[in-house]
């Protein structure tokens, strides 16, 4: 009897894992529809190769940068998890299978077709079932709108026919790899389940790439200005302002505008000589807790330098601590929820858990930005325009504070804007009171605050025709639009003029 195959001479896979520039020693494992896996570990450069003798296609692949991993559980800090989809595998020799960002918004996109919630549901069952090489190819097809340009531009052959999955590439920051270079990856987070979402994909401006939905234009990926972008990000010339926040300062999809928040209009105010770039990496959704543990902080303070400025600007869904709340309470209180301090400035959290003191969470930014050289500064949240009743109306009074309840499952009370005060005065940080600013803006506005705050012409903007709130009929009491995101941007500016603190900073204002 003849000696079967070799691993050398049968079925392998072979890829790239790149993160625009290689994600060196990645743990990479495969599975297929029956649930067989593999694992190996990509070189410094990202490159794996791994024996598929016996697996049965389609075939799951994902790659993660540590040891435990962690690409699932919300209440703690992310790893960097990405994922591939392989349709079919040759029956000798190697098919190239790349795992990169692109590579997980195809599987992102399978997997929500399969109803999970993310790439990652499709792994955590560990198998591929369900999915077709079919899916996999009308993804793919997709998908290359968003790119196509830029690929074009990158000097990428075939871009037409372009497969993240299947390209010849290497991670060194040129031709494929220089689109992936200047992609920020992250995954998103569903509200009720607490797990990771789909793939959400950004330029290195922190621009949106992709579709809103299924009636949107494509915005696709502009190279030359998220190369600029991150050529100013790097240049020691450049001082940079990172914004660490939420939806009130994020930057929003062309698709949902009227929508901006103020860090998307913050950078023109600056003067153009003084050399300033802003990091917007405010998210939507986001509390102080989770905008760390998602990685959006990691992703941004790779930039920091002596001499920059970290803005924190949080509060709003650090709120969110009503454990009995109908379906997303349990979900807020693990993954979003910290508490204020009590009313004599302490620190409150559950035994064993400092992190979900909010003064902890602010603190820890404050250190990590301190340690590279860089300035911190705190902003309180911009107002919600809601009265005494806490209803939408005016005068707008303070709203940024919970009442402990056994019944709603709030285990501590307490008045956010003054933990940020209080973890000002603690760490000798400057401090805006944009909360202040914001409420005396509002009731100066009583006829016209629905020009500044998000009341959308559904006529002018067919996003919001299917939208509950944010229209003319029902306006969004939190976020902003235009005048309402430069009126914001404004009072952030004239915070900086009038702190002694900042006077380097003010003097690079127009």
């Amino acid at each position: 009897m003849s000696p079967g195959p070799s691993p050398l001479s049968g079925p392998r896979l072979s890829g790239v894992v790149s993160i625009g520039g290689p994600l060196a020693y990645a743990r990479v494992s495969v599975a297929d529809v029956n649930g067989q896996r593999r694992s190996t570990q990509a070189d410094a450069e990202g490159v794996y190769t791994l024996d598929a003798t016996g697996l049965v296609s389609p075939l799951l692949l994902w790659a993660v940068d540590q040891e435990p991993a962690n690409c699932s559980d919300s209440a703690r800090p992310w790893s960097r998890c990405m994922a591939a989809l392989l349709g079919q595998v040759a029956a000798q020799g190697v098919t190239r299978a790349n795992i990169n960002a692109l590579t997980d918004k195809i599987a992102s996109d399978v997997a929500q077709g399969l109803k999970f919630k993310g790439p990652q549901g499709l792994i955590d069952v560990g198998r591929s079932a369900g999915v077709t090489a079919e899916a996999i190819r009308e993804r793919t097809e997709a998908l290359r709108p968003l790119v196509l340009q830029a690929l074009k531009d990158a000097g990428v052959a075939a871009a037409e026919q372009f497969d993240p999955l299947s390209v010849p590439m290497q991670a060194n920051h040129q031709g494929v790899d220089a689109v992936l270079d200047v992609l920020l990856h992250n995954r998103g987070y569903d509200n009720n389940s607490g797990v990771p979402g789909g793939t959400l994909l950004l330029d290195a401006d922190y621009y949106y790439v992709g579709k809103v939905d299924a009636q949107s234009a494509v915005e696709p990926l502009n190279l030359a200005r998220a190369q600029q972008a991150k050529a100013k990000m790097l240049d020691p010339a450049y001082t940079r302002i990172l914004i660490a926040g939420d939806s009130t300062a994020s930057t929003y999809e062309l698709a949902r505008l009227p929508r901006m928040g103020w860090g998307q209009v913050f950078e023109p105010l600056f003067k153009p000589e003084a050399k300033v770039k802003i990091l917007n990496g405010a998210k939507s959704g986001r509390s102080s807790r989770n905008f760390l543990n998602q990685g959006y902080f990691a992703q941004m303070a790779t930039f920091l330098r002596p001499g920059d400025y970290l803005v924190l600007h949080f509060g709003h869904n650090d709120q969110n601590c009503e454990a009995n709340k109908k379906d997303r309470g349990a979900a807020d209180v693990a993954n979003l929820c910290s508490y204020p301090n009590d009313a004599q400035g302490r620190p409150q959290f559950p035994p064993g858990k400092p992190e979900m003191s909010f003064q902890n969470t602010l603190a820890h930014y404050i250190e990590v930005a301190r340690s590279k050289g860089a300035i911190p500064i705190l902003l309180t949240p911009t107002t919600r325009v809601w009265n005494k009743d806490r209803k939408e109306g005016l005068p707008v009074v303070p709203n940024h504070f919970t009442v402990a309840s056994a019944e709603r499952g709030i285990a501590f009370g307490g008045d956010y804007v003054q933990t940020i005060k209080d973890t000002a005065r603690a760490y000798q940080v400057p401090l805006i009171d944009i909360e202040a600013a914001t409420i005396a803006f509002a009731n100066a506005h009583p006829q016209d605050w629905t020009d500044y705050w998000l009341a959308a012409d559904p006529q002018q903007y067919p996003w919001y025709a299917s939208q509950s709130a944010g229209t003319r009929a029902k306006p969004d009491t939190t976020h902003f639009q235009r005048k309402g995101a430069e009126a914001v941007a404004a009072m952030v500016a004239e915070g900086i003029r009038t702190t002694p603190e900042l006077a380097a900073l003010a003097a690079k204002l127009r």
